[in-house]
């Protein structure tokens, strides 16, 4: 018997394909696996083709197991392989942006417009990256991804991160060598950019590596700060060999250099804060870069470091002025201060920077606070920064036995929708396991997707991070694979909604002990699962708690209109961020801190905690209490407050989210967004361009924890 294909061509009928196909539908669908009505339904379709008149079509075929496996009771699965066949269909179209596309120059196309919080849909800059997003997404589904991943990441299994730029050989995130583009020089368009020899030119040459760092990947970048003091003291050496001639008194001369090196440090720091501000990189927004102020006390520049730092943070506190003139909290780039016993309000050395720090954080909401000696028991002694928001490196050795970390970057992350599992596992706690390995299994082949698209890029495609330092340093020509291999670069697990997950399995909270118990074994579940696939690999998986900005509305989104409304689950419009606490939960700070503190150690491929307060300007010894708490009991932590401005009647504090989830003016009750300064934590980056249903609906909902 033939089987007519659709292209018109005949092959002889195969009963094991459709035995195949239908296990692919149990796997990939609902994860359950019934090998006996797979093999049952594959013989009765056989019989009845057997009885046709003519050779069946593949069409046929096709809707016989779909009916039969509804007959079977294996509705999920029937709705899998029909997922799949539309999948399959998609990918033999040749145009499937037009909508898409169209929507987003009428400004119609609400999901793709509300994706990031810190791009403005609106413009036209942006709107051209967002439209090549549109197309990389149609070829990437089309062309580059399995049929069974592409139909995974549509049905809310999986999310497979920022498809609109795979099409690209590109990556995630980095942490910028920073030292040795200023110290050895770099290239920048061409162009020899020498090592500098003053600060303000080392804050100019800094801020325009940024630029071109963020015009060549999608994720976010950190610059370690400390380099900058070499710089500072050059500055002041150089005023002293030019004034020394002129002013012979030694102690007038002290203070004319000190003078001229503070207008320069005030200087440089307005020109590091007013260029990634107003620089709008290739992707249509600005520089996604976090600082990273850390004070070393073994640091042979820490004098001019503590003075950098003091200074960034003055004028953070100052804010940048918006279009009215209007002093407004700048979104990036973003600031971590690292707590050290020197400066951990203990009375240190530096205590008074990190008084500074805690104003600053009261009404800029940045900094956030890294606690070295917490970081030092996660990361082997070592202290560093994260990547951009929350991505943090594993620690890595050249081959001289040192640690490294700077000049290394992620390749890329898929997230895992924890609470689908529950759903479908329905408190079966067997299930539950099998079908969580099946969908590890998922992402893992999703990741090596990732891994494999950057397997022979050139260096010549992104020259400032391969050939002129951020990086690397390659030659033209040369292949980047050295960096992809043996954990030098990290490649990430994500994995959303622990809280709903746990609700659904145990029947409560994550924040009780039986909850808990269940969220740590899943947790280490996915940990030991990572490390598995490094070992097997030797690539850097790891476990790094998704940020979820969007796909928090996503995910849920999807479930609400697979599963229905399910209660503290699906009917919020969102899903939990990472390992936290649901939103909604009365818990007070040091509480949530110290509950959350113990999943930090276990998503080491990134993770942040943070927590809610009221506006504390005129408390701020509360807040220096719990950056002494962050210090000595939890890795990473932020605040989050409000600095809403409204430009109708010039109110400032906290603008309303009103119940058909408007902002509003809770003095003149505005409600234009074009009239209002809005500034949220959207995840660990401030956001101010607003935000999809879902997640405004998450800030709606959250709870003060002090």
């Amino acid at each position: 018997m033939q089987v007519i294909k659709r292209d018109g061509n005949q092959v002889a009928f195969n009963e094991v394909k459709i035995y195949e196909a239908i296990l692919k539908a149990m796997k990939y669908g609902s994860g359950i696996v019934d090998k006996q009505i797979a093999k049952k339904i594959a013989e009765e379709i056989h019989a009845i083709v057997s009885t046709l008149p003519a050779n069946p079509t593949i069409f046929q075929i096709e809707t016989y197991v779909y009916l039969k496996l509804i007959e079977n009771g294996h509705e999920l699965t029937a709705k899998a392989y029909e997922g799949y066949r539309a999948i399959q269909a998609f990918k033999r179209e040749t145009n499937t942006t037009d909508h898409s596309i169209l929507g987003l120059i009428d400004l119609t196309n609400e999901e793709v417009m509300n994706e990031n919080s810190n791009k403005n849909a609106m413009m036209a800059s942006t709107q051209r990256d967002l439209i090549a997003g549109e197309v990389s997404k149609d070829i990437s589904r089309r062309k580059k991804l399995p049929a069974r991943i592409v139909q995974a990441h549509d049905e809310g299994v999986l999310h497979f991160h920022d498809m609109d730029y795979f099409m690209q050989s590109i990556f995630n995130c980095c942490l910028i060598n920073i030292k040795d583009m200023l110290d050895n020089g770099t290239v920048i368009n061409g162009r020899m950019i020498e090592s500098p020899k003053s600060f303000q030119v080392a804050c100019t040459v800094m801020t325009q590596i940024i630029a071109q760092v963020a015009s060549s990947q999608y994720g976010g970048q950190s610059v370690d700060i400390r380099h900058l003091g070499k710089y500072l003291r050059k500055s002041r050496e150089k005023y002293k060999v030019l004034l020394q001639d002129t002013i012979t008194d030694e102690v007038e001369c002290r203070k004319a250099v000190e003078a001229l090196l503070k207008k320069e440090l005030q200087s440089g720091v307005q020109t590091i804060q007013y260029q990634i501000n107003t620089l709008m990189t290739t992707n249509g927004q600005s520089p996604f870069v976090t600082l990273f102020l850390n004070i070393e006390e073994e640091d042979e520049y820490v004098e001019e470091v503590v003075l950098i730092v003091k200074e960034i943070l003055a004028q953070r506190l100052e804010g940048i002025k918006n279009e009215k003139g209007i002093y407004t909290t700048p979104t990036f780039p973003k600031l971590i201060y690292v707590l050290h016993e020197h400066n951990a309000l203990e009375g240190g050395k530096y205590d008074e920077v990190t008084e500074l720090a805690a104003a600053c954080s009261a009404k800029r909401l940045y900094p956030d606070y890294i606690s070295a000696k917490e970081m030092r028991k996660i990361y082997e002694g070592n202290v560093f920064s994260c990547m951009g928001c929350r991505s943090f490196l594993s620690p890595w050795k050249d081959e001289k036995g040192e640690y490294k970390f700077e000049g290394r970057f992620n390749q890329g992350v898929v997230s895992l929708n924890l609470p689908q599992i529950g759903i479908i596992a329905r408190g079966n706690e067997e299930v539950f396991w099998n079908l969580l390995d099946n969908r590890l299994e998922l992402c893992y082949e999703a990741l090596m997707c990732r891994h494999k698209a950057l397997l022979g890029t050139l260096s010549d495609e992104s020259p400032i991070h391969w050939q002129h330092g951020a990086i690397a340093r390659l030659e033209k020509g040369e292949k980047i694979d050295k960096l992809l291999m043996d954990g030098y670069s990290t490649i990430s697990l994500g994995y959303i909604g622990l809280y709903e997950l746990t609700k659904i399995m145990t029947g409560v909270s994550h924040t009780e002990p039986v909850g808990e118990a269940f969220a740590l074994k899943v947790m280490k579940h996915m940990a030991d699962t990572t490390n598995k696939w490094k070992k097997e690999t030797g690539l850097g998986f790891g476990l790094y708690g998704s940020p979820a900005e969007s796909l928090c509305y996503r995910f849920a989104k999807i479930d609400r209109m697979k599963f229905g409304e399910i209660k503290d689950i699906t009917d919020k419009g969102y899903y939990t961020n990472s390992y936290h606490v649901d939103v909604r939960e009365e818990i007070d700070a040091f509480s949530k801190l110290i509950f959350e503190s113990q999943f930090q150690p276990i998503s080491t491929g990134g993770c942040i905690s943070y927590i809610e307060i009221p506006p504390v300007q005129h408390n701020l010894d509360a807040l220096k209490q719990l950056i002494n708490f962050i210090y000595h009991n939890i890795q990473y932590a932020e605040f989050n407050t409000k600095s809403d401005c409204c430009h109708i009647c010039h109110y400032e504090g906290e603008m309303i989210v009103n119940d058909h989830l408007e902002w509003e003016c809770p003095n003149c009750h505005n409600k234009d967004q074009s009239q209002m300064n809005v500034i949220r934590r959207t995840c660990g980056y401030l956001g101010g361009n607003y935000w999809n249903k879902g997640k405004t609906q998450e800030i709606k909902n959250r709870v003060l924890h002090l």
